[in-house]
């Protein structure tokens, strides 16, 4: 119980609230899409997208057992388009999949970032966890020449058994462009209090 409600903290940290659409891309059993189910609730939907379908089978039963029919299943056989369509999830979850284990080529590491992107809302949130001796240095950068900019590292709270990984970190990305225009839209309001202040001198 105590790992379900960390579990349930970590994802809300993430900013996943109700009604929103999420995809969790390489669901596995369902270890995220579950709780995350539970929190955007009846308006909400959750895609559980994966290449295995026993995994898949077992999501499905635990979504149903626990009354959650807000779970659509997306078996894949692991191309890299995402059947859904453009800027329609508000969060993309990317967990313990994005390294060269699953995506050995950079190319391929990319033509996913640029579906991601694709099926993204202007102010989603795409967020990623890595494990610090698995993932490759550039990374990051790959991410970043992706049009993403890095918001926010969360911690992840979560206990594990696996000390030759180190410590996982989950970084939360927006689209470049939506991140600009918060950064434009402020100092406009930052000039515009100013411009106030100032006319109220004289």
């Amino acid at each position: 119980m105590e790992l379900e409600s960390q579990i349930l903290e970590m994802l809300q940290q993430i900013g996943i609230s109700r009604s929103q659409t999420v995809l969790d891309f390489g669901c596995g059993y369902g270890a995220y899409t579950i709780p995350v189910a539970g929190i955007v609730g009846e308006r909400g939907r959750v895609y559980a997208l994966d290449k295995d379908k026993e995994a898949l089978d077992t999501l499905m039963q635990r979504g149903e057992s626990a009354g959650l029919k807000n779970i659509d299943r997306m078996e894949t056989s692991g191309e890299l388009e995402i059947r859904l369509t453009d800027e329609s999830v508000d969060v993309v979850l990317l967990f313990d999949v994005f390294h060269s284990f699953y995506f050995p080529q950079s190319d391929d590491r990319r033509r996913l970032l640029s579906e991601i992107y694709r099926i993204m809302k202007p102010s989603a949130i795409l967020s990623i966890s890595v494990w610090p001796n698995l993932i490759e240095p550039e990374t990051e950068d790959e991410i970043m020449n992706a049009d993403f900019r890095l918001e926010k590292e969360i911690s992840e709270g979560l206990s594990n058994d696996r000390k030759d990984l180190g410590t996982r970190r989950i970084l939360n990305f927006r689209k470049e462009r939506y991140v600009l225009s918060l950064t434009n839209k402020s100092r406009r309001r930052q000039y515009e209090q100013s411009s106030r202040s100032y006319r109220s001198e004289f």
